[in-house]
């Protein structure tokens, strides 16, 4: 799973690489409930700026923003069929949150630390995502709308880098990885050509290094704190 990552810092790289806008107004790094600049799409149907997402995925269907808290990664394994991620998958809305590195949890010494994720070249890179739009079902909120989004990730058992991060006995994930050039493979994909993206096989080199974090960057008031117990249920 990934519950902290690095949005971007490099705006300009992106908008060259995209010619598209980059927003400026998001935190450096993300939680569960922080905002992120997401490339999305609509049945293969690129947008046509990229925009701020919260990250964790608040289906169409939710009473409120709860649901978050357990919908920031989406397996890749089930996303046709669990509820809170079906709708999004069907619809092909895909989307790329744009980053430039992510963390882990690594026990290869036999004690946690904290690593930081890259890709081998040292460029920049996205994820690949599910977004959705909601609207808020409270009587007393006028008209609120909440973009959000789900990081799919695959399994790593075999993955050089990967395999190393998270507990003992823990099944291993990774995030699915694109290059910058793979970004249009995904948000335009049919859902045979999706499958084929999710099995991992066309990820980029990664590297991994110590990161040891002194203090955990404080969420804004009206965030969704992350649920980092791995624990999901049927709806996830």
């Amino acid at each position: 799973m990934c519950t902290n990552f690095s949005s971007t810092s490099q705006r300009e790289w992106f908008e060259r690489k995209l010619k598209k806008q980059v927003p400026s107004n998001y935190p450096a790094e993300a939680y569960p409930g922080f905002e992120a600049p997401i490339l999305k799409a609509k049945a293969g149907q690129i947008e046509e700026v990229i925009s701020l997402a919260q990250f964790g995925l608040i289906p169409a269907w939710a009473q409120d923003e709860k649901i978050a808290r357990h919908t920031y990664n989406a397996r890749s394994e089930t996303v046709q069929h669990k509820p809170s991620f079906q709708g999004a998958y069907r619809e092909r809305r895909f989307a790329v949150v744009l980053l430039d590195d992510f963390f882990e949890p690594c026990y290869e010494t036999g004690q946690i630390v904290r690593h930081r994720i890259q890709m081998k070249s040292g460029e920049p890179f996205g994820v690949a995502c599910l977004w959705e739009r909601w609207l808020s079902k409270r009587k007393d909120e006028r008209h609120q709308t909440i973009d959000s989004f789900t990081m799919l990730t695959l399994n790593a058992d075999a993955h050089p880098v990967m395999n190393k991060m998270h507990a003992p006995g823990e099944e291993k994930r990774s995030p699915l990885v694109l290059t910058v050039d793979q970004f249009d493979l995904w948000l335009a994909a049919s859902h045979v050509q999706a499958q084929a993206l999710l099995t991992g096989a066309y990820m980029p080199e990664l590297i991994s290094s110590p990161a040891p974090k002194e203090r955990r960057a404080k969420a804004p008031s009206a965030a969704v704190q992350s649920d980092t117990s791995g624990a999901q249920g049927s709806l996830f």
